[in-house]
């Protein structure tokens, strides 16, 4: 039979107690066969007073075992056993069981990479700073309520968080039950953000668009009107309302790419891209504006792979909106061009720059704060003339966002604009 090696300090070894019962039996043996020999008592009697001795040395010992054990049943607590445990562990979003003093029991991986502070018998005030989490979580514990408290993390971007706080009632050994608290968490950054998409795209849509469709109707009505026998004025106003057309329907794909871009813009891609043929492949297609410009294109890239964490179209749509506005914006200098380097931040990590340099006029630095604002133009009569929405650079800055980089903005007046991209390298794969 297996001894225990560190038994309890409240009860004795196995060892301890048959020594001590077996000094008593052999004791009382000696003294009854004296007793019998001197004819003072019975044999059958003397065996009988023999075996109430050894039940009295022997009982008090399983009681004491008894007692012990049930003492030892009634100090575990119920609600930290491993099926609890693997309740909390299976949630599939952030959860975190508390005692009723706020002490962390159980939480899961979700919860734990939420609040990385967070630890097992340590109070959750202490992990959680958010001032919503606190004074619902005190709420909670004090009222015995359930608690809900809406809240924005910061880190390690901006989300909407939702916490419930509920209390649970848990069975206990004595038969009672105490009060847990359950703390769960919900991302709601993709409401928010669909709510603010809706509510943005409204908002510009119906101010940008308020004034080619004022000019559709006006060329319409002219139309029906007294130049509807006009083959001249109605050839060229046919023509402007083209163009008003395809302003509109570009600014609405500018608007529905941006939303879309902001939706997900807490979700970093984990897709591995090569941006050398992505570059190229923009660079050819916007081959027939450079001509038309009469700007060079020169593209220096290695011709080796680069590879970086990100959305392949979101990508061309970067590189499409910085080489056209370099083609557009900077045609009077006559050459742009386009770079890739690979070169270490600031931080010690690898970092990835595509530069597009343009030789235009350059850009005035009271408005370079400002360019990736929405809408914002340094000169409104020139961006509408060359077909901008005036949504191009927004929409860079928020896809370089999505891919954890950044842009940098340079330029000198008269010496043209340079627009840098810079995104974290990938990390090679393991090798297994």
């Amino acid at each position: 039979m297996a001894i225990d090696a560190h038994p309890s300090p409240t009860v004795q070894p196995w060892s301890d107690r048959l020594r001590h019962s077996a000094i008593i039996l052999i004791a009382a043996a000696l003294a009854l066969s004296v007793v019998v020999s001197l004819g003072e008592l019975s044999a059958m009697r003397a065996v009988a007073v023999f075996l109430c001795i050894a039940a009295a040395a022997l009982v008090p010992w399983r009681l004491h075992d008894t007692a012990a054990s049930r003492d030892d049943v009634r100090r575990i607590n119920p609600v930290e056993g491993a099926s609890v445990a693997a309740v909390v562990s299976g949630m599939p979003d952030p959860a975190v069981l508390l005692d009723r003093a706020g002490r962390v029991i159980h939480l899961n991986a979700a919860a734990a990479q939420l609040a990385p502070a967070l630890r097992k018998n340590e109070l959750a005030q202490f992990a959680l700073r958010s001032p919503e989490i606190i004074t619902a979580l005190r709420e909670a514990i004090a009222t015995s309520e359930p608690r809900r408290a809406d809240y924005l993390d910061h880190v390690p971007v901006d989300r909407w968080m939702e916490l419930i706080i509920t209390p649970v009632p848990v069975p206990t050994s004595f038969g009672g039950a105490d009060k847990c608290m359950l703390m769960t968490f919900h991302d709601q950054t993709p409401l928010r953000r669909v709510e603010e998409m809706r509510a943005d795209f409204v908002a510009n849509a119906s101010h940008e668009l308020r004034t080619p469709l004022a000019a559709l109707s006006g060329f319409i009505d002219t139309l029906q009107g007294q130049a509807k026998d006009d083959p001249k004025a109605r050839e060229r106003f046919l023509g402007i309302m083209h163009t008003q057309a395809t302003r509109m329907a570009r600014l609405i794909d500018d608007l529905l790419s941006l939303s879309r871009v902001e939706l997900s813009a807490h979700v970093r891609p984990d897709t591995l891209v090569d941006v050398v043929p992505i570059i190229r492949q923009v660079a050819d297609g916007l081959e027939p504006l450079a001509r038309e410009r009469q700007v060079d294109v020169e593209i220096d890239l290695p011709e080796a792979a680069v590879m970086i964490a990100g959305d392949r179209e979101e990508l061309l749509r970067l590189f499409e909106n910085l080489i056209e506005n370099a083609l557009k914006y900077g045609a009077s200098g006559g050459r742009v061009i386009v770079s890739l380097t690979m070169v270490t931040a600031a931080d010690g990590s690898p970092e990835i720059r595509v530069m597009v340099r343009d030789f235009g006029p350059g850009i005035a630095p009271e408005h370079l704060p400002r360019l990736t604002e929405r809408f914002y133009r340094v000169d409104v009569g020139d961006s509408r003339s060359q077909g901008g929405t005036g949504l191009g650079l927004s929409l860079v800055k928020h896809i370089v966002n999505r891919h954890r980089g950044r842009l940098l903005i340079e330029s000198v007046p008269k010496h043209g604009a340079t627009f840098t991209a810079c995104f974290p390298q990938a990390k090679p794969p393991a090798l297994s």
